[in-house]
């Protein structure tokens, strides 16, 4: 028998018909959900699991999904209330040039068949976050995934399918999210899941089979939003990829402009950790999305030291939850130099921080020499975007790296490590 039961009444979550987050002396906080993406929760490799065995680690996608259920409870005692977890997972865009290389799709090509592995670690993950307290946003199609699916009949098949089997499992904690960022256009992929048109559509055809039994929605690119969309979904999904702060809060503005009296969520946004904050503020559920740490399989799920651990104790701040004592000097931390963060030489650099607000810039030294200089949070080594950094090769430096970090306050912070 279901635990947790999750609804919406205007713009706010409620769990067993009570609004989120009771516990918090903060009124404002009420009725969020803070999220993150888990996408690769019940990922597998169906055309050669070998390819994953890196990191340090072996790929089992049942260990995989039994590591994440393992640590829900702590990332529960901080604040997270919800995680979203892809049907055909995410891209591992770090370590994969094309995402699409590899093959992670539990539909058949017809859509009328649903992987019985896939199912069996779908359910055991929704189960345990159930009894947690937490809810579940199932997204259903990925686009470096969904063109195994044959045609827009397919489609439809696949989701009226993946709907069934939710149905049959009698879940009460689970939201649906269509497509992972439907709006992406590119050759090959199916217009029904590409255009606004075909997408609400899709979202009338999910809450007619499903009897509105789960709240349904989709996500857009990074600061986007779609009208028809927007209107037609039950809560507005937004991503904040590559949004700065006052860009993240204009794209919360025009979604409640389109489709006023719903909640928002954005469900992927990166450890820029000020568009928390921000979100916060303008009572818009956050989501964490860390592609070095929770998107490479094998995936470590714990609240790994440095971004993990400063988002969490940071979410927990931000809802006036207890939380982690961090001593001024340990606020800043030197990611990315540890062997299960490396894979065929290459690392991904980062100065993170609890209070990246704090920051005026971070400059990098590579054997004591000026490498790189980064002015935006989250400080990365070679930033591209807030959710994604270039490489740095082992043939490019020898043993030292250095971040020294100057706050806007005028102190300095040196954090300073070797190759392992």
């Amino acid at each position: 028998m279901s635990k947790t039961r999750i609804s919406i009444i205007g713009e706010d979550f409620y769990i067993n018909g009570q609004k989120t987050y009771p516990e918090s002396p903060k009124n404002e906080v009420r009725g969020l959900l803070m999220n993150a993406r888990f996408i690769q929760g019940i990922f597998d490799a169906q055309d050669g699991r070998e390819r994953f065995n890196r990191y340090t680690r072996i790929f089992d996608p049942d260990r995989n999904t039994d590591d994440l259920i393992a640590q829900l409870p702590d990332w529960y005692r901080y604040g997270l209330r919800a995680f979203t977890v892809g049907l055909q997972g995410g891209g591992a865009c770090f370590s994969f040039d094309d995402c699409a290389c590899y093959m992670n799709n539990p539909f058949s090509e017809d859509g009328l068949s649903f992987d019985g592995a896939y199912a069996a670690r779908l359910d055991r993950l929704i189960r345990a976050a159930d009894a947690l307290g937490m809810a579940v946003i199932v997204n259903f199609f990925y686009f470096k995934q969904n063109p195994r699916i044959k045609d827009a009949a397919g489609i439809l098949n696949a989701l009226r399918t993946g709907l069934d089997f939710l149905l049959a499992g009698g879940y009460t904690n689970v939201l649906i999210d269509i497509a992972n960022e439907h709006d992406i256009r590119e050759r090959g992929l199916h217009e029904i899941i590409s255009t606004e048109e075909g997408m609400a559509t899709l979202i009338h055809i999910a809450k007619e089979h499903c009897q509105r039994r789960f709240p349904i929605s989709c996500s857009f690119c990074g600061g986007a939003v779609k009208k028809q969309v927007a209107q037609a979904a039950d809560f507005i999904l937004i991503h904040g990829n590559g949004c700065s702060r006052q860009q993240y809060y204009t794209t919360v503005r025009r979604a409640r402009e389109w489709a006023p009296g719903k909640p928002v969520v954005c469900n992927e946004d990166s450890q820029a950790l000020g568009n928390m904050a921000a979100s916060v503020r303008a009572h818009v559920s956050w989501g964490y999305y860390n592609n070095a740490t929770k998107q490479e399989p094998p995936t470590d799920w714990s609240v790994r030291a440095g971004e993990d651990f400063f988002f969490a104790n940071r979410m927990a701040m931000e809802l006036g939850l207890p939380h982690d004592d961090i001593p001024a000097a340990e606020q800043v931390y030197l990611q990315g130099l540890a062997a299960d963060e490396t894979v065929d030489g290459k690392r991904w650099i980062r100065a993170a921080s609890l209070f990246p607000e704090q920051i005026d810039r971070v400059d990098f030294y590579l054997d004591g020499q000026p490498a790189y200089t980064c002015y935006d949070e989250p400080f990365s080594f070679r930033y591209e975007s807030n959710w994604y950094m270039a490489p740095l090769h082992d043939r490019e430096w020898r043993r030292k790296i250095k971040a020294v970090v100057h706050r806007r306050d005028g102190g300095v912070i040196e954090l300073a490590g070797e190759k392992k």
